[in-house]
């Protein structure tokens, strides 16, 4: 197959691009700088994108049969001042309308777009069980993904198989949240954040990489899919898990009103609770190598 990407060098783009070349398949990567587009070392192509401007080159995406779009500011990257709130919306919403837009207006659109989302869609949960089935939350990572989701649309209309993969927290030794727990935990200086009972909702690297590539080939999947592991755990556990695992002790403790000195409106995030499951991804078939915490820890690591 010949499958787009956009946000090829973040954590879980660079992942699934590594993937899709070993299997044989080419890769085209969105880029914003000119000197990265034609073909590259890698054996991938480059292809220009401006999403703040909604400009694609549409040329360079003739042909594709699939793509799949992660590109979006990083969330925990920096502290959510007004400006980079409107940075992490502006970012999915604009970039998405302009994948949609193209693709939507190709001679020969793709088969499937699959289109990234979180699972900050439905707020702050508490200790329920959620699904695909529940509703958007009321707060402001739940109206970014709302809006995200529905940048998408064009392409639904365009006849385009549209699925949005929420997804949860991806560990992973090499960048997001396990770039900045793990060393923290290697020192013996780890320890739970705020109460410690919310709950996080985890994924091994390989398991969003191979979900991500089984959405690409499950014709039958569309709309929300839960990118997480089949075992929600409580902040608690998963520092007891990481303690055990690296044999470093976890006496450590982070109160909220600590949190929420260093972080601001991002602490609601860190000690907010998502308890969220799969359905969708288990409904179909898909089959985690890593579904418990302890797993997903040692992958990481």
């Amino acid at each position: 197959m010949r499958i787009a990407v956009t946000g090829s060098t973040g954590l879980i783009g660079s992942a699934l691009v590594r993937s899709l070349l070993a299997d044989g398949h080419q890769v085209v990567r969105l880029v914003r700088r000119r000197s990265r587009t034609g073909p590259q070392a890698d054996g991938t192509v480059g292809v220009g994108w401006n999403p703040h401007l909604l400009r694609v080159d549409t040329a360079g995406l003739e042909g594709v049969d699939a793509v799949v779009h992660l590109a979006g500011a990083g969330v925990g990257d920096r502290r959510w001042t007004d400006s980079y709130k409107r940075e992490i919306r502006d970012s999915r919403v604009l970039g998405t309308e302009a994948i949609a837009g193209a693709l939507a207006g190709l001679k020969r659109p793709p088969q499937v777009l699959v289109s990234g989302s979180a699972v900050g869609y439905y707020g702050q949960t508490g200790d329920r069980v959620i699904d695909e089935r529940d509703g958007a939350g009321d707060d402001f990572l739940a109206s970014v993904c709302v809006e995200w989701e529905a940048a998408a649309r064009p392409a639904a209309e365009a006849g385009i198989r549209v699925v949005h993969p929420r997804t949860g927290l991806v560990l992973a030794a090499g960048g997001g949240a396990g770039a900045r727990l793990f060393p923290l935990f290697k020192l013996g200086l780890g320890g739970r954040l705020g109460s410690g009972e919310q709950y996080w909702s985890v994924i091994s690297l390989a398991d969003e990489v191979a979900a991500l590539r089984f959405l690409l080939d499950t014709p039958e999947v569309s709309g929300p899919v839960n990118l997480v592991g089949p075992d929600p755990v409580t902040n608690r556990r998963l520092t007891e898990v990481l303690g055990r695992v690296l044999g470093r002790p976890t006496v450590f403790t982070v109160p909220h009103l600590a949190l929420q000195a260093a972080l601001g409106e991002m602490a609601v995030e860190v000690s907010g609770s998502h308890r969220v499951v799969p359905r969708a991804l288990l409904d179909a078939g898909f089959v985690f190598r890593h579904p418990d915490a302890e797993s997903v820890v040692r992958a990481a690591l």
